[in-house]
């Protein structure tokens, strides 16, 4: 699984649209793989996930709160967040999985039973 669009700095444009990339973990397991992306500002509703193909995209709007008062230095930009993932073929799309707490979206991505080791019973 790798991403499929780097952007060149930590946000890329689509359809004139600025978008933060959030940082992610990928992790395999005997059974597939998990991904964790760092979304702060974004709860479920918010959370848009496709698949078209090989390639899936996370989308994540973030809860736009009015501030207390006037901004004097602010060191986050309030963009929504945008990530492009082209999965292993391995992948049982049928089966993915997605979690959102506390601003971590924790997908689970489940190898196809046909790529899995097994054993073999001898009779």
């Amino acid at each position: 699984m790798k991403a499929t669009q780097e952007p060149r700095t930590n946000d890329e444009r689509v359809r004139g649209q600025e978008y933060a990339s959030p940082e992610v973990n990928i992790f395999e397991t005997k059974d597939g793989y998990v991904l964790e992306a760092e979304m702060a500002g974004v709860n479920k509703e918010g959370l848009e996930i496709t698949l078209e193909g090989s390639e899936m995209t996370i989308l994540g709007r973030r809860q736009k709160e009015p501030a207390p008062g006037e901004a004097l230095f602010r060191e986050s930009g309030g963009l929504d967040y945008r990530r492009v993932f082209e999965l292993d073929p391995v992948v049982d799309t049928g089966k993915i999985s997605a979690k959102m707490e506390q601003g971590i979206l924790t997908l689970t991505l489940p190898k196809s039973e046909r790529v899995k080791p097994r054993k073999i019973r001898v009779d």
